[in-house]
């Protein structure tokens, strides 16, 4: 029995015998299947050939991400808390240099993920280092290994410790979740968006999809959602989803140009 991944969007399965036949986050229209078809690797194989790379991209924020690139391409961050470490979404790539790196900077209390895409061998990594897994209930349906370490919240908002805060924003997903960080940009605040808001190339600017690799825009309903959602929090810097994808200075107000910008793109 095997708990196998998806080499396209990395997710990792409940145990079989053999590979499932297929992968719903995939075959979901956010996603898409490999063009030469399903592909199924292993922890095992996968630590086989790669390593995780670590990097600090904040101070007591720690970027862990694979190399060479697997699945999607994103890291996860390991928010360094006094009431305890919080992972912020998760890799696949799980081995014993990670570990001990991990350890070495105090282990995971809990792991909350923004959203399926980033869901990886999350049990891998809760069981591991003994951690809770927070996601928003309303993705419950793209979880395909079951744990009872898993606790789905729902709602607006859930409160963690340190002031942490996890806003559902909806958008990409239902679900799609962003963290707040209070302690953040020297105290200014920080908010980790993965690509429920998504860090492009101008960093002045953020944006919205429902799908990024299908290029399917949200509509303004959704929008309008997303900027309600993270307007009672300050912040001001925004860490995305994958290296260097962070907006470093007036966040907030790259929200607010980037919303109307794109509410007036889909408007002409």
């Amino acid at each position: 029995m095997e708990n196998f991944i998806c080499v396209q969007c990395g997710t990792q399965f409940g145990e079989t015998a053999e590979p499932p036949p297929r992968c719903p986050i995939c075959e979901d229209e956010r996603q898409f299947v490999r063009h030469g078809g399903q592909e199924w690797t292993t922890l095992e194989r996968l630590a086989a050939g790669r390593h995780n790379r670590f990097e600090d991209e904040a101070p007591q924020l720690l970027g862990i991400g694979t190399e060479p690139e697997f699945a999607i391409g994103q890291r996860a961050l390991l928010l360094q808390s006094p009431g305890g470490n919080l992972l912020w979404d998760c890799i696949s790539l799980l081995d014993a240099k990670t570990i001990a790196a991990v350890n070495e900077r105090g282990g995971i209390r809990a792991i909350a993920i923004s959203h399926p895409h980033f869901y990886s061998s999350m049990v891998e990594w809760g069981e591991q280092f003994d951690a809770k897994i927070f996601l928003h209930v309303e993705d419950r349906q793209w979880v395909m290994r079951e744990s009872p370490r898993i606790q789905f919240w729902d709602g607006p908002t859930l409160a963690l410790w340190d002031d942490l805060t996890l806003i559902n924003c909806g958008g990409h997903f239902e679900g799609g979740t962003a963290l707040h960080w209070p302690g953040g940009a020297n105290g200014k605040g920080a908010l980790l968006t993965s690509d429920i808001i998504t860090v492009v190339q101008d960093r002045r600017y953020v944006s919205f999809m429902r799908s990024y690799p299908n290029l399917i825009p949200l509509g303004p309903a959704a929008i309008s959602r997303i900027v309600d959602a993270i307007e009672p929090f300050s912040f001001e810097q925004i860490y995305g989803g994958w290296w260097e994808a962070n907006v470093l200075s007036d966040a907030k107000g790259a929200i607010a140009r980037s919303a109307e910008r794109y509410l007036r793109a889909i408007a002409r």
